[in-house]
C-alpha cells in the first residue's frame, strides 16, 4: 500500500473490549512515534482526539489506510463499530490478545449474562440494591428515551464479526513488532497473505525460550510460581509449574520467561496448533508421572484452575468457546 510521495496514510484505533494496554502499546514506540507521525495521519483514535462515531460515518468507503481495533467484542457498541470500521477501512487489524482471541475478557464466557449481572449488580460485597436494578438498553424517562449498549452473552473475537486482513497478537504486542509491521506497510513491502498472523514468529516460545531443558519432564506435583523458588535457569515445566510455552507462538521477545515469570499464552498458538488449551492438555499429560488413576488425578488436582490457565486469552476462538450453560435472557 505504498503511498503517493508526500501522502501519508490515515491511520485509525479503536479500543472495544479490553484494559487500553494495547492502546499504551502504540505510545510505547517511543521516539519512533515521529516516524509514525511523519507518515500517518491521525483520522479517528477516541483515546487522544475529539472526534464523533457520526465522523466515521460520514467518510468515504475505505477512507482508512490502517485500522488497529483493539479488544473484544462485548456489546452492541462494540459489534457497530467493527462493522463501521471494516466499512471505511482499507486493511484491518486484530491488534491484540482481546480481538485477536477474545483474550482476558473472554474469560467471561465461563459464565453467562445473567450470571455476570447478579454478581456485580447484586451480590458484590459493597452493593446495595434492593430493588435489583440492572443496566437496560433502552428505558424512557419524561424527559426522553436513554439508551445504552445492549451487553451480549457472549464475548466475541473480532475475526467473528467482520473479515479481519491481519492479525497483530500480544497483551499488548511488543512494539518492536508493531513498529516492523508498520514500516512494511509504509514502504509498500509485500505482506502475507490476508487474515495471516504478522508481527509474531510461527515457531513457539519454547523454540526461543533460553532455560535448559532435559529429556526428563516428569512430574509429581505442579506448582504456582509463588509456592516454590524459581532457580532462574531450569525449564518452568520441569520445575512442575505451569508454563504455556509449549502451545504459544514467539515473537515477543519471551519477556515473561526473562523475568522469571512462565508464559501466559498470550501471543496465541502456532499456525500448526488448533487450540491452545487442547495442546496444553496433551503436553501436561505427557509429564505426568504416574500409572496409577487416584494419583494422577490429585495431580491434575494440583494445577489450579484448569480451563483458566489454560485459556486465560484464548477461550471465545478455542474449540470450545464458551462453557455450555443455560440459555441466557437477553431481553
Amino acid at each position: 500500500m505504498e503511498k503517493e510521495k508526500n501522502e501519508k496514510l490515515k491511520l485509525a484505533i479503536y479500543w472495544g473490549a479490553a484494559c487500553g494496554g494495547c492502546c499504551v502499546s502504540v505510545l510505547d514506540v517511543h521516539e519512533r512515534l515521529l516516524e509514525i507521525v511523519a507518515s500517518t495521519d491521525l483520522v479517528f483514535w477516541p483515546l487522544a482526539m475529539d472526534i464523533k462515531y457520526k465522523d466515521v460515518e460520514e467518510m468515504p468507503d475505505g477512507f482508512i489506510d490502517v485500522c488497529l481495533f483493539n479488544g473484544a467484542i462485548r456489546n452492541s457498541e462494540n459489534e457497530l463499530m467493527a462493522v463501521l470500521l471494516r466499512q471505511k477501512s482499507k486493511i484491518l487489524v486484530a491488534y491484540g490478545s482481546c480481538a485477536h482471541m477474545g483474550g482476558i475478557p473472554g474469560l467471561a464466557n465461563f459464565h453467562d449474562r445473567d450470571t455476570i449481572f447478579e454478581r456485580v449488580y447484586m451480590d458484590t460485597e459493597s452493593t446495595i440494591n434492593p430493588e435489583k436494578i440492572t443496566p437496560r438498553p433502552r428505558f424512557e424517562i419524561p424527559e426522553g428515551i436513554l439508551e445504552l449498549p445492549a451487553f451480549y452473552n457472549d464475548v466475541l473475537t473480532l475475526g467473528s464479526v467482520v473479515c479481519v486482513d491481519y492479525y497483530i497478537p500480544g497483551c499488548p504486542p511488543e512494539s518492536e513488532r508493531l513498529m516492523e509491521v508498520f514500516r512494511a506497510i509504509v514502504s509498500g513491502d509485500e505482506l502475507p497473505s490476508k487474515e495471516s498472523v504478522i508481527g509474531a514468529l510461527d515457531k513457539s516460545q519454547c523454540d526461543e525460550c533460553k532455560r535448559k531443558q532435559s529429556d526428563n519432564k516428569s512430574v509429581k506435583k505442579f506448582y504456582r510460581p509463588w509456592e516454590i523458588e524459581d532457580d532462574g535457569e531450569t525449564c518452568f515445566l520441569e520445575q512442575g509449574v505451569i508454563c504455556m510455552g509449549p502451545a504459544t507462538r514467539g515473537g515477543c521477545g519471551v519477556r515473561c520467561i526473562e523475568g522469571n515469570a512462565p508464559c501466559r499464552g498470550c501471543y496465541g498458538p502456532p499456525s500448526d496448533v488448533t487450540d491452545p488449551g487442547a495442546k496444553m492438555m496433551s503436553a501436561i499429560a505427557t509429564m505426568i508421572d504416574s500409572n496409577d488413576p487416584e494419583e494422577i488425578n490429585k495431580i491434575l488436582d494440583s494445577i489450579e484452575d484448569i480451563a483458566g490457565t489454560f485459556y486465560r486469552f484464548s477461550l471465545p476462538a478455542s474449540i470450545l468457546r464458551r462453557k455450555v450453560m443455560e440459555e441466557a435472557n437477553v431481553d
